[in-house]
């Protein structure tokens, strides 16, 4: 079962006093198995957003720490911001990341907000997935009044709280009150414009929130037109899961349209810039840049960045470093502070320190390899010359792609293109496995042997070991004869000048698969479950006369041309 992992993304109302911030989101670590992601302040909204990641259990925990310091350190009596604001931390929402449901992690927020109640005596709402009931499930009907209308809210019953006290005391006229979810993931995203009118700004953000704008009789005036039921009518904005309001930055001295985006899958970012900008420029304005508040999946910004490329016709097969300098430019994320993926992205920030073979330099790497240590041996080196050897045939597609002439096929080399990351990735990451997979054998002997039961357990586990020794490699040589396929389709159908290049990468592919086949057979010798033995060998053996076949192809067909 995978572990489960959420994250947690209050919103603190500070984003002045760093002394204060620091203090607060410093609790966070005092929780074992938490990791504090990010901290991002803003001084005009005087609100910050802090992340961070865990087990749920460890999560809650290090939530109501943060939450009761909180509560000691801001006095909402003197707060004044832009951003909405009902509590010292206004929001605590929690958010499922891996192994774990939305409908779970409702659980555990509420199990967070009734301690919330009775310890701190912090009144608050449950919204998102963990809200009570309908009305409560938009956090700007549970925040409706903000701080200020705090105090009669408390006592409506309509309104009551869903934990803690139902009144504006001593200690709630300090702390004010709390709205705590369990919710998908969320992307605060400011586009910015080269206004300084808030009017304006709110414009465009009622063109493109789903609530859209309320309607009126004479078009942008007179009266509000109500339905039947007595509520107003709403033009609905163009896109779904996208809440917004304009506003006036004075830190930056623009006009910024503030989005939340609910539901990447449903309006990503990218689509949210570009509709804003069409608006922008129907109301005479521009769209200069956008900034990202928090974190945000790596997979959108790579979906940002294929976007982008599309539309300028570029093949989608380049590193996933070079879409994300594509979506950062694309989207002017620098356009108001550096944008640093490995602060920003939460893949990246949730990468372990464990060095890797991949990391290091080409230099590093065959220096590594010719030290005395039986590791790196000739299963990494394999799964490397063929990372090496599609990364040939993926240039050629690269290439292609970009040649003058050729633009009505640049899908055609951009799926080639595609195609040839993957196998990439795929041998870079077998590359580490290997090692691994040898240093479990390793493991397995240093076993102690003393009693029955230990020398059972050791030779179970350098059985189990050897196994996966052997299946390492057998994926390398799978992974580099189907990526020779990327190759072959470029020396026919690429450009004539690279013939070479995708010829040496078909070349590496096939020394990976002799290499690997190498390893699969001397592995394969120990293993005592001579069924799985033969079996894997009998494969790998129609693999490696496969390649073969193919290497003689190539040769002859770059003879045929050179």
């Amino acid at each position: 079962m995978n572990k489960q992992l959420i994250e947690c993304v209050p919103n603190i109302s500070e984003g002045r006093d760093i002394a204060k911030i620091n203090a607060i989101a410093a609790v966070v670590e005092t929780v074992e198995g938490v990791k504090l992601l990010d901290v991002d302040p803003g001084k005009a909204t005087n609100r910050t957003v802090i992340t961070f990641v865990g087990e749920p259990e460890n999560v809650i925990e290090a939530a109501f720490r943060l939450i009761k310091k909180a509560a000691e350190l801001i006095d909402m009596s003197k707060h004044t911001g832009e951003h909405p604001r009902f509590g010292a931390t206004d929001v605590c929402p929690l958010v499922p990341i891996s192994g774990i449901t939305i409908e779970e992690a409702a659980v555990y927020a509420h199990k967070l907000g009734e301690r919330v109640g009775k310890e701190l005596g912090i009144p608050g709402y449950y919204y998102e997935n963990a809200a009570t009931n309908e009305t409560r499930k938009n956090l700007a009907n549970c925040r409706a009044g903000e701080y200020e209308g705090l105090k009669e809210k408390l006592v409506n019953p309509t309104w009551k709280p869903d934990f803690g006290p139902a009144e504006f005391n001593e200690t709630v006229a300090k702390t004010g009150a709390i709205a705590i979810s369990s919710r998908d993931f969320l992307i605060a995203y400011n586009v910015n414009l080269n206004t300084t009118s808030t009017r304006r700004a709110n414009a465009i953000a009622f063109d493109i929130r789903e609530a859209g704008r309320v309607k009126y009789e004479n078009g942008v005036s007179g009266k509000v037109m109500l339905d039947k039921d007595g509520e107003p009518i709403r033009i609905p904005g163009k896109l779904k899961a996208v809440k917004g309001i304009g506003w006036y930055i004075e830190e930056y001295g623009i006009a910024q349209i503030s989005y939340n985006l609910t539901n990447i899958n449903i309006t990503p970012m990218h689509i949210a810039f570009d509709e804003s900008e069409k608006s922008a420029i129907a109301r005479g304005l521009r769209v200069t840049g956008s900034e990202l508040i928090g974190l945000i999946p790596l997979k959108a910004m790579l979906d940002a960045g294929d976007y982008f490329l599309r539309k300028q016709q570029r093949s989608l097969g380049i590193s996933e470093a070079e879409k994300i300098k594509i979506a950062v430019k694309s989207l002017g994320l620098d356009d108001l502070k550096p944008f640093n993926p490995n602060e920003k992205i939460i893949e990246y920030l949730l990468k372990d320190d464990t060095k890797k073979l991949i990391d290091l330099t080409v230099t590093g790497f065959a220096e590594e390899t010719a030290a005395e240590s039986i590791a790196p041996g000739g299963g990494s080196i394999s799964a490397y010359v063929g990372a090496l050897g599609v990364s040939l045939g993926t240039m050629v597609a690269n290439l292609s792609a970009h040649k003058a002439g050729w633009d009505d096929k640049w899908e055609f080399y951009s799926d080639w293109a595609v195609k040839g990351q993957a196998y990439k990735n795929k041998l870079l990451q077998l590359v580490d496995e290997d090692t691994n997979a040898f240093n479990k054998i390793i493991d397995g002997f240093r076993m102690p042997k003393s009693t029955d039961e230990e020398k059972e357990a050791r030779k179970q586990a350098i059985e189990k070991a050897t196994i996966y020794a052997t299946e390492i490699p057998f994926q390398v040589m799978e992974t580099a004869f189907n990526s020779m396929e990327v190759m072959q389709a470029m020396l026919k159908e690429g450009m004539q000048s690279s013939i070479s290049d995708a010829g040496v990468g078909a070349l590496c592919a096939r020394t990976a698969v002799v290499g690997a086949y190498f390893n699969v057979r001397i592995n394969a010798k120990d293993i005592k479950d001579r069924v799985f033995a033969e079996d894997i060998l009998a494969k790998s053996e129609v693999i490696y006369k496969k390649a073969l076949a193919i290497e003689k192809e190539v040769v002859e067909f770059i003879m045929s041309k050179v």
